[in-house]
């Protein structure tokens, strides 16, 4: 996966990766089964975390990819993917 600069792991499980740059102004959401990226920048990274703030509060109890799988499949992150270069 491509490095973001100062990046860091904000969430990890089997099949789902988030990371973001220090500033948060940058998200990458990866799949891992299906080696697709999203890139959020701009609008969309404000969208995105936002959007896993309230994931997170509404369901404390969830795995990291749980969280994460919702926000591909249902919140419509996987549009922004990409295929991951090798």
């Amino acid at each position: 996966m491509p490095a973001l600069a100062n990046e860091h792991v904000l969430s990890d499980g089997d099949r789902f990766e988030l990371r973001a740059n220090v500033d948060r102004s940058v998200f990458v959401l990866r799949s891992k089964a299906d080696f697709f990226i999203a890139r959020l920048a701009g609008e969309e990274a404000i969208r995105f975390e936002a959007d896993y703030h309230a994931v997170r509060q509404q369901h404390p109890a969830w795995r990291p990819d749980q969280a994460l799988a919702r926000l591909w499949d249902e919140d419509g992150y996987m549009w922004y993917a990409a295929q991951e270069a090798e």
